[in-house]
């Protein structure tokens, strides 16, 4: 492999964004962190079913820390992509630390109950909303693109690393000590993400631009979302796969405590199952990838994520129960790292943190919505029911998004490509000004014309996702051979963003329109800017 200076880089393997000491250390510590994270849940989870037995308060526990992202996970992805994340990502942090010191102090007091629970769950579920999309859009930033599919994996096995670790910590200390310590120690584990971020020294490239406003920055990423058919496929096939999978860890402490009679002790080892499974899944990914498609590897384990759901619907034994729950942990996390792979490597950089607050968005709520949609049915009939429908559930979900195949992007379609001219600003106007027209004046033969029409459509969803407030293809009704493409930008500062956004791969749909332009004439292209009139 060549490095960008000519010199040879050393190949990219599954450890190798280690290499990069920010990462290194931000993965080090973010272990620490969510060890503190899974304590935390098994110690919400199971001081819930000590202050009520109702399935749906058990689990309104998940619904609880879930439904913030619900919404602020737009906000919070156009926060990241227009502010400093490393001094954004350091109050977050200070946020959550402080939420989960209170609920330690409540509950050694004896203070706790149901409402402040999970008030209190809530408000760590605000600071994971806040957290999330800036902390995923980081891992582009720290390590070369070829080494991107590998950081997310590590990033997947540093979380199912503390998945086996945590809950098997918090079983011990909650069987001691009782909950408290749980939450004491997730406060102390936000320390180290902090220590990290307060000293790395981030180089931030000075902005050509003024910042985007945040209202705008949300339309941005929401337009760009929907109007990406392979995101779009994506994030069909996480809320399919969510909204049924959901089930097992919504209501794993009340299978538990329940209909097993167990301790916290038998909670704390069901999880760790989980959290092994999940890490000796992720190490054999890539192997697996090498062999079968993203697709069929989603596929195949939510068949598999379903087949437990069911084990767990019929059997009580732990015996039988461990190594169905890891290999629970398994299919979670090959669903799971391959969606994450599929939305990171198919968007630009600009857009990336506000997409992943959408991925982020759906995959919430979908786990939100099972969660109390699962909890109803477990109270209205029994667990039995309510896991055998989710596994139903999850069958219906791969049967109805089987054509939706996941994308693969290469990392330089995505690249910019600054191939629009720079246009002349208006004269004596300032940059708000607008809005701003952009008109194409394409010549294109009449036996072309329904080929040009169906690869227009393309270039429509490309200037929509690079920020177009609207677009329109018309044809002169004296010169038939005559079209007008044209499409409205906010304002010629949104204009002069549009130019920065476009990507390689639009480049060649634009390529792929302007083919049916006629040999030796010119496309012409005009600006045109609003003028409001004056008394």
């Amino acid at each position: 492999m060549r490095s960008d200076n000519g010199t040879t880089a050393p190949a990219a393997t599954a450890w190798s964004p280690l290499r990069n000491p920010v990462f290194r250390w931000l993965w080090i510590a973010s272990i620490a962190s969510n060890i503190g994270t899974w304590m935390h849940e098994v110690g919400a989870g199971w001081l819930m079913t000590s202050l009520s037995a109702s399935p749906i308060a058990v689990a309104l526990v998940q619904v609880a820390g879930a439904a913030p992202m619900f919404f602020l996970a737009l906000p919070a992805g156009a926060l990241a992509d227009v502010i400093d994340k490393r001094r954004y990502l350091l109050v977050v942090q200070l946020w959550m630390a402080s939420s989960a010191l209170v609920l330690a102090l409540l509950t050694v007091s004896g203070l706790v109950t149901v409402p402040l629970l999970l008030g209190m769950t809530a408000c760590m579920g605000i600071g994971t909303a806040l957290m999330m999309p800036a902390w995923s859009a980081l891992t582009p930033e720290l390590v070369g693109k070829a080494e991107l599919p590998a950081a997310i994996a590590l990033s997947s096995v540093g979380i199912n690393v503390a998945r086996a670790v945590g809950p098997a910590i918090a079983g011990v200390l909650v069987s001691l000590s009782g909950p408290w310590l749980t939450f004491a120690l997730n406060a102390v584990s936000f320390v180290a993400v902090m220590a990290v971020l307060f000293f790395w020294k981030r180089q931030v490239e000075p902005a050509v631009l003024p910042a985007e406003r945040l209202l705008g920055a949300m339309r941005a990423g929401l337009v760009f979302s929907l109007e990406s058919p392979p995101l779009k496929r994506a994030l069909a096939r996480t809320f399919a796969f969510f909204l049924g999978a959901s089930a097992g860890m919504a209501l794993l402490p009340l299978l538990v405590r329940g209909d097993m009679q167990g301790d916290a002790m038998d909670f704390g080892l069901l999880l760790g199952s989980v959290g092994v499974g999940a890490l000796v899944g992720a190490t054999t990914l890539p192997a697996i990838r090498q062999r079968i498609s993203s697709h069929l590897l989603v596929v195949l384990a939510s068949l598999i994520y379903a087949v437990v759901l069911a084990a767990l619907a019929l059997l009580r034994d732990m015996f039988w129960l461990v190594p169905i729950m890891a290999l629970s942990g398994a299919a979670w996390i090959a669903v799971l790292s391959s969606l994450q792979i599929a939305v990171q490597t198919s968007v630009p950089s600009w857009v990336r943190a506000r997409v992943l607050s959408v991925y982020i968005l759906v995959f919430f709520g979908s786990m939100a919505a099972g969660g109390m949609l699962w909890g109803a049915i477990a109270s209205r009939y029994d667990l039995t029911f309510a896991l055998l429908c989710a596994s139903v559930t999850l069958v219906l979900g791969v049967v109805v998004t089987l054509r939706l195949t996941l994308p693969v992007t290469e990392a330089e379609d995505i690249a910019p490509s600054l191939h629009w001219p720079t246009p002349i600003p208006p004269k004596g106007e300032d940059n708000d000004r607008g809005p701003v027209m952009v008109t194409l004046e394409y010549s294109v033969r009449q036996t072309d014309a329904e080929p040009f029409k169906l690869a227009m459509h393309e270039v429509r969803a490309m200037r929509r996702r690079s920020g177009a407030l609207t677009w329109g293809l018309v044809q002169n009704t004296e010169n038939p051979d005559s079209w007008l493409e044209f499409f409205i930008d906010g304002s010629w500062l949104e204009h002069m963003r549009h130019h920065g956004r476009v990507t390689k791969a639009d480049r060649r749909i634009e390529a792929a329109a302007r083919r049916f332009q006629q040999p030796g004439v010119a496309l012409v292209i005009k600006h045109h800017v609003m003028h409001v009139a004056r008394r």
